[in-house]
């Protein structure tokens, strides 16, 4: 058995933390300072986590890699499982055309860009956000709005803004996930300490969007159906994320969210001829005045309706244990691991959930799509062979990232650090939202962040006397708000609207927003940490 010491150089607890912080300090330097591509940076990052685990920490070397090896199985099942099988839906939507009758019903609904803002960017970006996550609402919210006349510099920033309150709750509720796998926190407890920081957010990031689309009369005149759609996106995924599934808040956030907002009469009212000019710069795509059948705008909207339907279903209780049977846990090879107190950790069992976790449902879903959409199985494989091509850099990030996790994890350098960190006091709930921000804004990614400083976050809110649901809940609130700033996203939006190289402009732009909702973001959680707003917490 491997004990894990937390001083283990010289029994000093700060320079053991700063050696064990070598790994991450590495990724965040070869990201944001080198500028390394993310696979290669991740990489890197893992064998210096090994080399401190081996040489630092005496960690025996098949352990070590014992423990990287699970950090890699867990990315690739259930993470990017679930993040595969969300995007080969929708290439199967783009092939058929039914992608582009969705743009065309979307372009319907309003005349207002401040609106179509909100429809795009907001609603559907957070539905797609709840399907795959990674730059995909970025990417496809982007060319949406430069298609209906949004010019490409505002389409952008719009776009990586709006992508912020559904994030932690993304490709099926994978951030969370991983935060709880990393942490040993029950999944249903640190969902809903999430939902009730990031609906904090839903609410005011629809207001700031029809400000950035039309400065203040953009909010004077249209502040009512912004509202009401923040409102009814922040109680669904309150209610969903703490009273039915993580899984499902964003999904049902983005549907009650959009379904709100087009009930409101000022949404659908026709925008004065100045607001377009003011604010439309750019080329409307003639497409959108095609007529579509309304048999074809059906099916364009089924793929969505078949995932929603499918994870409802999954949540009924007798479906919902039957699914869970399937699930098989095993004493993980070559790892015994205990804590500095002697006890085994969680790490040396391994939960395999075959039919239950989200990429497999999503895999239904995309199944019953495709013979909706009339797709060939021959070229339903070759679609998704596609889509695994595609995002081969990505799968190899986020398994590279989760190992370096793991190592970090049960070598005991998480324990080390947070430890060291818990010396902050009082003032560790203002900087663990900072923390999952700063993650984030280097990785691009909440779920690499949580599982890069969940246990970091956990381990140093025992030491302070704080909440461990709270702080490692905060890893992951703040870490949404590093999302538009990350060069992974300010690249994808670049590369989206035709504006390669102007990745510096985007990101003066939204730079402030960033830090001004962060701050708010941090603010909210000191708050629960006392009892100013401890009322909020379950």
């Amino acid at each position: 058995m491997y004990v894990q010491e937390l001083e283990p150089l010289a029994d000093s607890l700060g320079l053991s933390a700063l050696v064990a912080a070598l790994p991450v300090v590495i990724v965040l330097v070869l990201l944001g300072g080198v500028r390394m591509k993310a696979h290669l940076a991740g990489l890197t990052g893992l064998l210096a986590a090994v080399l401190v685990a081996r040489l630092a920490y005496g960690m025996p070397l098949d352990q070590t890699v014992s423990s990287a090896a699970q950090g890699a199985v867990f990315g690739l099942f259930p993470i990017m499982w679930i993040v595969v099988n969300a995007l080969w839906v929708y290439r199967m939507t783009v092939r058929t055309r039914h992608f582009d009758i969705l743009r065309r019903s979307f372009g319907r609904l309003s005349d207002d860009p401040r609106i179509q803002a909100l429809v795009v960017a907001f609603c559907f970006g957070a539905l797609l956000e709840a399907l795959a996550g990674f730059g995909a609402p970025v990417a496809i919210c982007s060319v949406m709005l430069v298609a209906l006349g949004f010019d490409p510099v505002r389409a952008a920033v719009v776009s990586l803004v709006a992508n912020t309150a559904p994030v932690a709750f993304g490709a099926m509720g994978t951030p969370v996930v991983t935060l709880a796998q990393v942490t040993g926190l029950p999944l249903d407890d640190v969902a809903s300490v999430v939902g009730r920081q990031t609906p904090l957010l839903a609410l005011v990031v629809p207001l700031l969007l029809v400000a950035l689309v039309d400065g203040r009369r953009g909010l004077r005149e249209t502040w009512v159906p912004a509202l009401a759609c923040g409102v009814a996106f922040a109680v669904a995924q309150f209610a969903a994320s703490n009273y039915v599934s993580a899984q499902l808040a964003d999904i049902g956030a983005a549907l009650i969210g959009a379904g709100a907002l087009v009930a409101v009469p000022q949404a659908r009212r026709p925008a004065a001829e100045p607001v377009r000019v003011s604010v439309l710069t750019g080329a409307r795509s003639e497409e959108l005045d095609e007529d579509d059948p309304r048999r074809e705008v059906l099916r364009a909207y089924a793929p969505y309706a078949l995932i929603v339907a499918v994870f409802s279903v999954a949540q009924i209780p007798p479906v919902k244990d039957w699914l869970a049977g399937a699930t098989r846990t095993f004493d993980w090879p070559f790892l015994d691991v205990a804590d500095p107190r002697g006890e085994p950790v969680g790490g040396n069992v391994f939960s395999w959930p075959v039919v239950s976790t989200g990429g497999t449902l999503v895999l239904f879903a995309g199944l019953a799509t495709a013979v909706v959409l009339g797709v060939h199985a021959r070229v339903a494989v070759r679609e998704w062979l596609a889509t695994v091509h595609e995002l081969r850099y990505a799968i190899l990030t986020v398994t590279s990232v989760l190992a370096l996790a793991y190592v970090m994890n049960l070598s005991g350098q998480a324990a080390t650090i947070g430890h060291f960190v818990a010396a902050a006091g009082a003032g560790l709930a203002f900087l663990s939202p900072v923390l999952g921000w700063f993650g984030v804004a280097v990785s691009g990614s909440d779920t690499s962040a949580n599982a890069l400083f969940g246990a970091l976050q956990v381990t140093a809110a025992r030491e302070s006397g704080l909440s461990p649901e709270l702080l490692a809940a905060a890893n992951s609130s703040g870490g949404v708000l590093g999302k538009m700033i990350s060069p992974q996203n300010l690249t994808i939006a670049c590369a989206a609207v035709g504006l390669a190289g102007r990745e510096g402009d985007l990101l003066r732009k939204v730079l402030p927003w960033s830090l001004g909702l962060l701050l708010v973001m941090c603010l909210i959680v000191v708050g629960q940490s006392t009892p100013v707003l401890g009322w909020m917490l379950p």
